[in-house]
């Protein structure tokens, strides 16, 4: 069972923005998605709110979870975060394993 955590970066005059494109150019999403267990880590902008920035992280379970929590990346972020004054908040999903009838709703 997957889980993702879809958190929502929050900040003033395009901070959000610029800490996403650091992550990226720096090296450090890159090195977050190699880590163990990591299924995606990927930026998005809400059409309608050009000072929030959204990621979308999968794990295959807790245990890599956790262990991304423990590792060296978080000093990084959380420096950055400090960096552009963002603000968080948190979602957190587990897979289904069916889509649980929900396939007759998507268009492949």
């Amino acid at each position: 069972m997957s889980l993702t955590v879809n958190l929502y970066y929050r900040g003033q005059n395009g901070s959000a923005r610029k800490f996403a494109a650091e992550m990226e150019a720096s090296g450090v999403a890159k090195a977050i998605r190699e880590e163990a267990g990591n299924l995606r880590y990927e930026y998005f902008q809400p059409l309608d709110d050009p000072e929030t920035i959204l990621l979308i992280d999968s794990w295959e379970n807790q245990e890599a979870l956790d262990a991304h929590h423990a590792s060296p990346m978080m000093g990084q972020l959380a420096k950055l975060r400090e960096k552009y004054d963002l603000h968080m908040s948190v979602e957190r999903y587990v897979s289904a394993e069916e889509a649980a009838g929900d396939e007759q709703f998507i268009r492949k």
